[in-house]
């Protein structure tokens, strides 16, 4: 079995994997709602993102944009967790995922890891990267 977070978008899902691969590298697939079967009845919306995947390494994080017609709702209670080896990884993806967005608590060494940050990205994802480690 693999857990694997689903992540929705308001129209933004693209321009956020876009990101999300330049930062964390990986390989991504992303089809639109156009690129869907004709008798599946979606809309066909070249610029909103039926389904998308990156996978890095073991690790996939998939996501798609809210359907035309349903309400978005902006996903709470819920974070990405990078856990990583290095302070150094650690401050490259804390500057590439944080720009532009709201950091609640930058990121800086705690009792518990050499360290760690809180903060949304500009799309309004959460995410914490933690570094337990020290090189």
């Amino acid at each position: 079995m693999k857990i694997i977070p689903y992540l929705t978008f308001n129209g933004q899902c693209k321009q956020a994997f876009e990101l999300y691969q330049s930062v964390l590298g990986g390989e991504l697939f992303s089809m639109s709602f156009a690129e869907a079967p004709e008798d599946v009845g979606m809309p066909k919306d070249p610029e909103l993102i039926l389904h998308t995947c990156l996978t890095v390494g073991g690790f996939s994080l998939m996501a798609s944009d809210c359907p035309p017609g349903q309400q978005y709702r902006k996903p709470q209670g819920v974070s990405v967790s990078l856990n990583v080896d290095s302070v150094a990884e650690a401050e490259r993806l804390f500057q590439g995922l944080s720009v532009g967005g709201n950091v609640h608590m930058p990121l800086a060494k705690t009792f518990w890891a050499e360290r760690f940050a809180m903060f949304e990205d500009r799309f309004g994802i959460a995410w914490m990267v933690n570094c337990e480690g020290g090189k």
